[in-house]
């Protein structure tokens, strides 16, 4: 398996650095690895995506803290443009997805498709959040979603024009898509600000859309939630988001899991813990006792001696693991021996029978403590 450089060193910035330094590192690197600068350099070129899959990681908090804690493993498959930045097809994706970083570079990007004046924008990722049973998350199951999100168009098909009418060349930047500024003695060169660089302004808008191009729609989707799924863990599903802007491509869909605490179960990764608890007498004589187990109820035999806290480890009888691995979890039944509140008369009799017993042939951990406390008082009174 190919290594994978660090995200932070990538951008030549440390862990601890601010969302500004990390932005401003990015800025630099993609100023001097820019395509359009090295034009046939595909090292270059390698090093601009790369920074650009860093930046797309360490920018979003969400990414940024699941990369800090599991690395590269955290955000594969996980993050909004294609895992942990590798879902960049070509420097399109990139300019699509950082437009506003390139304002000002003088060269490609800065929010349009490279060799064209489309105005193609990716759509939005979106998030939403589905509450499992502990059981339900165990078995995995599929869930119909009802989904908001902004969809093209049916009355203009995505233009954002009225039907039958047509796009101007924008008076702003004469049909170029960019303007020059002057700052001082530098001519600096940025996206128009009017037609945010297509190079064409609508003449007249879709009624429906009011120019936009799309529209809020409810959409159904359904979800299949994999076996063995966790709280904060998140799915992404590719092209589930809202609609790009003129023709570009969809946002994703990005589905956080929350299980619920069990009154039976407490779970530790794939491990499940159990408090089982039994009487004095089946834990000195041992017993066949009835327990729960995610898949229904199950016998379990308490050798006798047991003692309180012990823990009885049940293999595979956990949660399965998520990732498709054939690997289930444990149940860890731990044993808590109950003494009883009350006694009837038959029991109090019984007991003292057998604590007269007990003083007469004491266990033998029991006549050590009792040794060490003869002895720490006769030291006393040796005194």
């Amino acid at each position: 398996m190919a290594t994978q450089t660090c995200y932070y060193e990538v951008l030549v910035v440390t862990q601890s650095a601010s969302a500004d330094e990390i932005k401003k590192s990015y800025r630099k690197l993609a100023l001097k690895y820019h395509p359009d600068r090295n034009q046939g350099d595909d090292e270059a070129i390698a090093k601009f995506k790369e920074a650009s899959e860093a930046f797309d990681v360490l920018s979003d908090p969400q990414k940024r803290s699941r990369y800090d804690q599991f690395g590269h493993a955290g955000v594969t498959g996980a993050a909004g443009r294609g895992g942990g930045g590798a879902g960049f097809h070509d420097v399109n994706d990139i300019f699509s997805a950082f437009g506003d970083i390139f304002e000002g570079f003088g060269f490609g990007g800065g929010g349009r498709s490279r060799g064209g004046q489309s105005g193609a924008r990716r759509g939005a990722s979106l998030e939403t959040t589905i509450v499992l049973d502990l059981p339900e998350a165990a078995s995995g199951s599929r869930r119909e979603l009802e989904i908001k999100r902004r969809e093209e168009c049916d009355t203009c098909g995505g233009s954002g024009a009225k039907p039958g009418s047509d796009t101007v060349s924008c008076s702003t930047c004469d049909g170029n898509g960019q303007v020059i500024q002057a700052q001082g003695f530098f001519r600096v060169q940025t996206t128009c600000p009017t037609c945010r660089g297509e190079g064409k302004t609508i003449k007249n808008p879709c009624g429906d859309c009011s120019g936009s191009g799309r529209q809020m729609k409810s959409s159904t989707l359904g979800i299949d939630i994999p076996a063995g799924v966790d709280s904060g863990m998140q799915m992404p599903i590719r092209g589930e988001g809202e609609a790009g802007v003129k023709g570009g491509p969809r946002g994703d869909l990005h589905v956080n899991f929350k299980v619920k605490d069990h009154p039976l179960f407490e779970r530790d990764g794939q491990d499940l813990l159990c408090r089982l608890p039994i009487s004095y007498s089946q834990a000195a004589l041992g017993a066949d006792v009835e327990i729960p187990t995610l898949t229904g109820r199950d016998q379990l035999k308490i050798r006798a001696g047991i003692q309180p806290g012990e823990v009885i480890r049940l293999r595979h009888k956990g949660m399965p693991d998520p990732n498709g691995r054939h690997h289930v979890g444990d149940l860890l039944v731990e044993v808590q021996v109950e003494v009883p509140r009350r006694l009837n008369e038959r029991q109090e009799e019984l007991l003292r029978e057998l604590a007269d017993l007990e003083d007469a042939d004491v266990m033998p951990h029991q006549k050590s403590f009792f040794d060490h406390v003869k002895n720490f008082f006769a030291g006393d009174e040796e005194d």
